[in-house]
């Protein structure tokens, strides 16, 4: 059933792409880029078209809200019925692994060797100056 909204959406986001840009808006507008500007007038008279293709627009637009909408539901619908664990997002549960891999074992500090082996401080990092700099003494 998702699959085949999907697909719906998709021909509704095409065919409104279609409408919208056979409107003529000053000039002809694309319809008479592909030879239908004056067959338009034919077919739908000379306001026919207009009126004919801005309710095309109108209608289409309405459809692809309503197909939006039904979308987001069904596919909330599917992350709660698969449960918690498929609700997670993909980068949050990468973020989680590699936290776990990184974490060093029980009891044991985390040292910076750039500091010569001692316990990393987050502070240190930012009151630490730039390689090949001293730093200042305060005056």
């Amino acid at each position: 059933m998702f699959a085949l909204l999907l697909v719906i959406h998709v021909l509704i986001c095409v065919g409104l792409i279609i409408v919208v840009l056979m409107q003529s808006s000053k000039g002809e507008g694309l319809a008479g880029a592909f030879g239908g500007g004056g067959t338009t007038g034919a077919v739908f008279g000379g306001r026919g078209a207009a009126s004919f293709l801005s309710k095309a627009t109108t209608v289409l637009a309405i459809f692809y809200m309503v197909s939006c909408l039904a979308l987001t539901f069904m596919s909330s619908s599917q992350r709660v019925a698969a449960g918690p664990e498929a609700a997670e997002s993909a980068v949050s549960k990468a973020a989680q692994q590699e936290a776990a891999t990184q974490q060093p074992a029980t009891g044991q500090q985390q040292t910076n060797p750039a500091q010569g082996g001692e316990a990393a401080n987050p502070e240190d990092i930012f009151n630490t100056p730039p390689a090949g700099q001293k730093a200042d003494s305060g005056k």
